[in-house]
C-alpha cells in the first residue's frame, strides 16, 4: 500500500497488523517510519491533518532550519539545558552529521547560515516535507491521513491495538510523535498528552517556549516591524539580573520576537509566575556609558544646527527616534546646540538601558515548539522505549526536551525519531551497515 487515507480500503485494514504503528506524522514520526521500514518493519503511519509535515512548512520562516552544525555531540546536548543530557544517545546514533547526510543522499543540499543554522539551498520548507512524502511512498509505507484515533486499547503493560472510527490498527509495537501544543492550527492539540498520561505517563506541564513576549507599554505599536541588530537584551526581576543575551530582535505590536527574545522566552515565563519582570535594551553594547556620552556630544557639536530629530539617525534606527524623543522630553525640532547636558544623560540612558514591563508571553499560537511534556524519567534514552508500557515509543516534541532556536528542536526529531524507528523491532533489526534503502540509487 502506497499512501491512503482512512475512508480508502478501510475494510482490508480492519485485517492488517504491523510491525509498528506510529501516531503523528511530523519531523519524528516520519523519519521513524522510514528507519523502522529501512530495518525491515512493515509499517503504518497514522496522521490527523490531510497532508504530514505540515509544521515543517512553518519552520525556520518556512524555509525550514533543518539543524545546527555544532558538531561537538555534548556542547549540543548542553544547548538543551538540563534535560539535554537525554539526548546523547540518540544523538551519538544518528546526530547532526547523519542528519546533512541523509539529506544530501537524497538530493537536497543543505547551507550553514549565522549561528550554525543549517538550511535548504533553496531556501524552501516544501522542500524538506517532499522529501519525506517521496521517501514514504518509496518504502511503501503506509501512510492514513485525515485519520481520527477514538481509543488506544492496552492490557497487561501493553497497547492492544489502537481503535479508529470503523476499524482498528494492531501493531508488534507503537510509537506517539504527535508533538506539543504550539502552532495548534497544524493539529498540535496535546493529544499525545492526553494518551500518554492515560496509559500511566507523567507529563511535565506544557508551557509554549521560543514565543514572542508582550509588554505593558503601548507606544511600542509604533516601533511594529523594527529590527534591531548587534543589542544585548538584559532581563531583571526586581534588581536582580535572571538572564541576557546578545544578537537580533524585532518589534512587534504587541511587544517583542526575535532570536534573542524566543530563547529567553522559557526562562521569562518561569519568572512572571514569581512576580514582575522588567526588560532593558543596550542599543549601543560595544560602548560603555562614558564613551556613548562623548559620542552624543561630538554629534550635538558637530551638528548643532541641526533639528535633534536628524542627528539621533547616526546613533539610532529612524523609527525610534521619535519614541526616544518624546521618553527623553526632548522637542524633535530643537537644535543640537541647545541640548541640555542633563537632556544628553537622558538620551545616554535610554541608549544604554532602555526599558520595557514585560506583561507576558504571546502564547501556544505563536509559540514555535512546546516545553514540558511526557518525562524523561519513564522513557529509556538508548532506545526511547517507554519504562511503563512495554511497546510503547517516544519521539520528538511530545518528550520534555527543548533546545534554542536555530535548529536544535528538528534534530531532537530526527534523532530521537530515528532511534525509535531502529529500536522499536530489535528482532527483524537489520544492521546499521547494511545498505540504506533511503539511497537515491537504490
Amino acid at each position: 500500500m502506497d499512501v491512503i487515507t482512512i475512508n480508502e480500503k478501510i475494510t482490508a485494514m480492519q485485517t492488517e497488523k504491523y510491525d509498528l504503528a506510529i501516531i503523528g506524522a511530523g519531523p519524528a514520526g516520519m523519519m521513524a517510519a522510514l528507519r523502522a521500514s529501512e530495518c525491515g518493519a512493515r509499517v503504518v503511519l497514522l496522521e490527523k491533518n490531510s497532508i504530514p509535515g505540515i509544521k515543517l512548512l512553518m519552520t525556520g520562516k518556512e524555509r525550514c532550519n533543518i539543524t545546527n552544525a555544532e558538531t561537538d555531540v555534548r556542547k549540543f546536548a548542553d544547548n538543551l539545558g538540563k534535560n539535554g543530557r537525554f539526548l546523547l544517545s540518540a544523538l551519538y546514533h544518528f546526530g547532526i552529521e547523519e542528519t546533512i547526510s541523509f539529506f544530501h543522499k537524497n538530493n537536497l543540499r543543505t547551507k550553514i547560515e549565522r549561528g550554525g543554522r543549517v538550511f535548504p539551498e533553496s531556501d524552501k520548507a516544501k522542500d524538506v516535507q517532499g522529501l519525506f512524502l517521496r521517501l514514504i511512498k518509496k518504502n511503501r509505507i503506509t501512510l492514513l491521513t485525515d485519520c481520527r484515533i477514538k481509543k488506544i486499547s492496552q492490557g497487561q503493560n501493553r497497547i492492544e491495538k489502537i481503535i479508529l472510527d470503523n476499524s482498528a490498527i494492531k501493531a508488534k509495537n507503537y510509537l506517539l510523535s504527535t508533538g506539543g501544543l504550539s502552532y495548534p492550527r497544524t493539529g498540535s492539540t496535546g493529544d499525545g498528552y492526553a494518551w500518554a498520561g492515560q496509559m500511566g505517563h507523567t507529563i511535565i506541564k506544557p508551557e509554549p517556549a521560543l514565543t514572542p513576549i508582550s509588554v505593558k507599554e503601548t507606544w511600542v505599536k509604533d516601533l511594529e516591524g523594527l529590527s534591531l541588530k548587534n543589542v544585548r537584551i538584559s532581563v531583571y526581576q526586581g534588581n536582580k539580573k535572571q538572564d541576557e543575551r546578545f544578537g537580533e530582535a524585532l518589534f512587534t505590536g504587541s511587544g517583542l520576537s526575535g532570536p534573542i527574545i524566543l530563547d529567553m522566552s522559557k526562562s521569562i515565563g518561569k519568572l512572571l509566575i514569581k512576580g514582575g519582570v522588567d526588560l532593558f535594551i543596550d542599543f549601543k553594547p560595544a560602548l560603555d556609558f562614558k564613551v556613548l556620552d562623548k559620542r552624543i556630544l561630538h554629534d550635538l557639536e558637530k551638528y548643532g544646527n541641526k533639528s535633534i530629530k536628524n542627528i539621533l539617525p547616526e546613533l539610532l534606527p529612524k523609527k525610534m527616534i521619535p519614541v526616544i524623543l518624546e521618553l527623553a522630553g526632548i522637542d524633535p525640532e530643537r537644535k543640537g546646540h541647545s541640548i541640555t547636558r542633563d537632556e544628553r544623560k537622558k538620551l545616554r540612558l535610554l541608549l544604554k538601558e532602555f526599558s520595557l514591563t514585560i506583561e507576558g508571553l504571546s502564547g501556544f499560537n505563536k509559540a514555535i515548539i512546546t516545553t514540558g511534556g511526557v518525562s524523561l524519567k519513564e522513557i529509556d534514552p538508548k532506545t526511547m522505549r517507554s519504562r511503563i508500557i512495554r511497546n510503547l515509543y517516544f519521539a520528538g516534541e511530545i518528550l520534555d526536551l527543548d533546545g534554542p532556536t536555530g535548529g536544535y528542536n528538528l534534530q531532537v526529531c530526527w534523532s530521537t525519531g530515528y532511534l525509535a524507528g531502529e529500536s522499536r523491532s530489535e528482532e527483524r533489526r537489520v544492521g546499521k551497515e547494511g545498505r540504506s534503502r533511503w539511497s537515491p540509487d537504490h
